[in-house]
């Protein structure tokens, strides 16, 4: 942390925790949205790593020297993608957005041996305070956009003091513009690309509804009942963030579909829940409580909205049914060691 207080980023941050308007740095050289955004197409094609100003950035070095490694294939997994998700998870997410597009390449090239690493960290700095989140009203959350506004309260502040809905929208804008370039990993041979591909589109800006047309075109042909699964979820996130009732209503078909695999109906029932806020029917209720048993709650750990939503000893299925369906029942102790158990 004192090597970032020398960074001239760091005098924006005390400023902003001292009182100034952060409108008036919005658009600026140490704004990530606006510098996401002015990235050319054939800095990133090309890997042209020194046009990106990495260092305007909270240990952006370190993360440019990440990508560099992991594009040239000259590193081990966890210092190339590790490093991105790491940053994520100590909540610093600004120089792990300008990764984002580099790793949309890596992921997209099936000659490259950490393409599923690369997918993997790909959607990790465009979705924040979402560890251990399982409620209705949160799981599938899209908060708004704050693009060019001071209104970044939704997110708070990473903790540099970056404001963190600046680095969320920059990490949702990198992946909106590069749909086409994971779209077609909807149809990869390999079933976890599937699954990361869905959940990284899950975050791009779908106001003409192409993402969420492409998950029902690929559910379509698709058999892998946890890869249905993915799909039904990232349409309701996608859904969540662009209502659309006619896709809310197709979401509670699903469940309510008895020759759905139990895994497609848990993944239906869990993505409802989130796009609507009355009274769980009992239908619903008995279904979950009927398939929800403890392999398949585990069995469903390879999404990763459920790897997320897990915690104090419950998997994501477990903490998501406890918490929209039994909000009575007491959360376990938390023990960070109980699920490898």
């Amino acid at each position: 942390m004192d090597a970032w207080r020398m960074d001239p980023t760091f005098a924006m941050c005390e400023a902003l925790v001292d009182g100034a308007e952060l409108s008036s740095l919005a658009g600026g050289p140490f704004d990530v949205r606006a510098v996401v955004a002015g990235v050319r197409p054939e800095t990133k094609d090309g890997f042209l790593l020194d046009e990106v100003p990495w260092t305007h950035f909270p240990q952006g070095d370190r993360v440019r020297e990440a990508v560099h490694l992991l594009h040239t294939r000259d590193s081990p997994v966890s210092d190339g993608t590790g490093v991105v998700g790491g940053m994520c998870a100590n909540d610093m997410r600004a120089a792990a957005a300008l990764a984002v597009p580099f790793l949309i390449r890596i992921a997209t090239d099936a000659r490259h041996p950490h393409r599923a690493d690369a997918l993997a960290e790909t959607s990790s700095p465009a979705r924040a305070g979402h560890f251990g989140v399982a409620s209705r009203k949160e799981l599938l959350l899209h908060r708004g956009d704050t693009r060019y506004n001071d209104d970044y309260d939704d997110y708070g502040v990473e903790v540099t003091g970056y404001p963190a809905g600046w680095s969320v929208t920059a990490a949702r804008a990198a992946i909106t513009a590069d749909t086409a370039l994971l779209q077609p990993l909807l149809d990869d041979p390999d079933p976890i690309i599937r699954i990361d591909a869905a959940y990284a589109l899950a975050t791009a800006t779908d106001r003409d509804h192409s993402v969420r047309t492409a998950f029902r075109t690929r559910l379509a042909a698709e058999q892998d009942p946890i890869v249905r699964a993915a799909l039904v979820l990232a349409t309701a996130e996608a859904t969540r963030a662009h209502p659309h009732p006619a896709t809310t209503t197709w979401v509670r078909e699903q469940w309510r579909d008895r020759t759905q695999a139990p895994e497609v109906c848990l993944a239906a029932a869990i993505g409802w829940l989130c796009l609507t806020d009355g009274a769980a029917p009992n239908d619903l209720r008995a279904t979950v409580d009927h398939l929800a048993t403890d392999e398949r709650a585990h069995v469903m750990e390879a999404l990763p909205w459920m790897v997320f939503a897990g915690g104090s000893g419950e998997t994501g299925l477990q903490r998501c049914v406890r918490t929209m369906l039994h909000p009575e029942l007491p959360e376990p102790d938390d023990d960070p060691w109980a699920l490898l158990l």
